[in-house]
């Protein structure tokens, strides 16, 4: 069908790679939705089993944590085995977890499923999949699909949220489960038919190129060992470098300071203001259209603008944002808190695209995918440390009013650091090419 559909859109002057990144941006928008949703589920599991705050937070810590440490060797196994068999698997093994979490009554069968299992399948698909994707097929136009690809993963966090709050409220957290299950049940048929691995797999060369790329050669089965093992290799020669753990700090504090903290608390901090549940979702979701805008408009402006100024203006605002937010909550005022949510969700991962540009800059385009593989797993573990913090400083102090500030001022930081790398910085590493070929 892929073969046949590329034939049909180069005749009309369409290239193939919008096809899949309209497929990478469906699945990572489903995929994102199970690593959002059980930020609503906080509330009904304690009032159904009693648990607390903290009790589930750390399953919710483990899921994070796992979502990022898997990300480089998803990159290499995308590498071994193909991105659509890779994608394939991370959709069944996510939905398995899922079904089998509808019929859990203990705190450990909490953790092993939405903790251990979803955080292994979540973390198949990760931040590099739309990586790999946009450096595999496009050359022109990057920038603007890792923006697009970004924003899928991020609002699909957000945007299935006041469905969810809805459905949970009015018929229960199950029902909430099973909608997200269909919804990757659709993602998986499509991934199946249209999702191809390169360019080179329907004759094309990558969108911005002339002569189409060779396909590597296939890896011997015998090579697995060394690709699983080759995203450490890639770690200790990147490790060598300033930039590398600039990115890797900022991007844990990013996590930190979206998927860990807002992503997973903020419903729960409204609830403890007086705004309803279905609100404070809708809120969120608010983040998630205008992360849209946001990310895409930052891909944009990466292909275009120096990605270290970008990167200093985001998180500098970022700051500001989070806090600004406590006093919002405290006031409960409408428009207030409609204007954060704008605000926020503009700035919500916007910070990707010039990571990506950073990374591809510093250590070579064929490096890209396993590098920042390890940049995001950073990311998901500021998400994961963030996400157990809050909760145990909501269950000591009583609010999250602590956990916003930290949050803020470590974002300024953060900010401030990439202004302290000069150009002279971003010059691809020839070393780290080894492990591209060994992969």
């Amino acid at each position: 069908m892929s073969n046949s559909f590329a034939a049909v859109l180069a005749r009309r002057n369409i290239h193939y790679g919008w096809v899949v990144a309209g497929t990478t941006f469906l699945t990572m928008l489903v995929t994102a939705g199970a690593v959002g949703a059980p930020g609503v589920f906080i509330l009904p599991l304690q009032k159904e089993f009693g648990w607390q705050t903290a009790d589930i937070s750390a399953a919710l810590a483990i899921r994070l944590l796992l979502f990022g440490l898997m990300g480089p060797f998803a990159a290499a196994l995308m590498n071994r085995f193909g991105v659509r068999r890779i994608a394939t698997t991370a959709l069944l093994i996510i939905a398995s977890g899922l079904l089998l979490s509808t019929q859990m009554t203990q705190v450990w069968q909490l953790v092993l499923l939405w903790g251990f299992v979803i955080g292994i399948g979540t973390g198949l698909t990760a931040l590099v999949l739309g990586a790999t994707v946009a450096t595999r097929w496009f050359t022109q136009r990057r920038g603007l699909v890792v923006g697009l690809l970004t924003a899928s993963s991020a609002t699909g966090q957000l945007v299935f949220l006041p469905l969810l709050a809805s459905l949970t409220d009015r018929v229960g957290w199950r029902a909430s489960i099973l909608v997200v299950c269909g919804a990757m049940a659709i993602a998986l048929m499509v991934v199946t038919a249209l999702m191809r691995d390169r360019p080179s797999d329907v004759g094309l060369a990558p969108y911005g190129e002339t002569a189409p790329a060779a396909a590597p050669p296939p890896a011997a089965a015998s090579s697995l060992a060394a690709a699983m093992l080759s995203p450490i290799t890639a770690l200790r020669d990147a490790a060598r470098t300033r930039v590398f753990w600039i990115l890797f700090a900022s991007f844990f504090i990013c996590g930190a300071s979206t998927n860990g903290l807002i992503g997973t608390h903020l419903i729960a901090a409204c609830h403890d203001v007086g705004i309803p549940e279905v609100r404070s979702a809708q809120l969120l979701a608010m983040m998630g259209i205008f992360d849209i805008l946001g990310t895409t408009a930052s891909g944009w402006l990466t292909d275009r603008y120096s990605p270290r100024h970008l990167l200093f203006g985001y998180y500098t605002l970022r700051g500001l944002s989070l806090l600004w937010l406590p006093y919002t909550l405290q006031t409960m005022d409408s428009s207030s808190l409609g204007s954060c949510a704008v605000f926020y969700g503009l700035d919500w991962v916007a910070t990707v695209p010039p990571t990506v540009r950073l990374t591809t800059d510093t250590f070579g385009k064929e490096n890209t995918a396993v590098i920042y593989g390890w940049i995001a797993a950073s990311h998901q573990l500021g998400a994961s440390l963030a996400a157990f913090g809050a909760g145990a400083i909501r269950t000591s102090l009583g609010d999250y009013r602590l956990a916003f500030w930290i949050a803020g001022t470590l974002c300024l930081f953060a900010g401030t650091a990439f202004l302290t790398i000069g150009r002279t910085a971003l010059r691809p590493r020839p070393q780290l090419g080894e492990v591209a070929a060994a992969v």
